[in-house]
């Protein structure tokens, strides 16, 4: 028994095949739940923000020191990677209007910015709180509102996480990061 059609082609339904029908279904009901389309406005938009984070990012990784191939310095692979952002944004301006994909900016298109804060603050509280408690505030931020876990599991995962990462960094790794509680 094979399966004559050609990869990523629909599969067509003899009378009966309770497998099509069921694909079908979830493809109607993911349809009607996908929010609208937004048009070449936001591909534009979204863009432009790729572009920005690229620049900032580039510029700020260089202040690090770029280094040499041989002996890399800290902002090198920081640079590499926010250059490839910038450069899918180019790209994205260039060739994205015509893409049928975006979607038009809802409340949950606030969620990233959310979490570039919650990283933010982790940055900020760090080095005068220590590790410890930023870090189970931030699992407990992404885990319990921008994941939508209830708290019983943001708190067992977030608990467990810092722990681990905990003992991993500052024993395993030997990293002197700030901390509160010393082993």
């Amino acid at each position: 028994m094979s399966d004559e059609r050609a990869p990523g082609s629909p599969r067509t339904a003899p009378e009966g095949d309770v497998l099509a029908e069921l694909e079908a279904e979830v493809a109607e009901e993911l349809a009607e739940e996908r929010p609208p389309a937004g048009g070449p406005g936001y591909q534009v938009a979204g863009a432009l923000v790729a572009l920005v984070i690229g620049i900032a990012g580039a510029v700020l990784a260089s202040g690090y020191g770029l280094g040499s191939p041989r002996d890399p310095g800290p902002g090198l692979w920081p640079f590499i990677i926010s250059v490839g952002i910038a450069g899918l944004g180019v790209l994205l301006l260039l060739f994205g209007r015509g893409l049928t994909d975006t979607e038009v900016f809802s409340r949950s298109s606030l969620l990233p910015l959310v979490g570039l804060a919650t990283f933010f603050g982790v940055a900020v509280l760090l080095p005068v709180i220590g590790f410890e408690i930023p870090s189970l505030l931030l699992c407990l931020v992404w885990l319990r509102w921008l994941g939508g876990e209830s708290w019983r599991t943001s708190i067992a995962v977030s608990v467990g996480t810092v722990a681990v990462f905990y003992v991993l960094f500052l024993y395993g790794l030997r990293i002197p990061l700030p901390h509160l509680i010393a082993l």
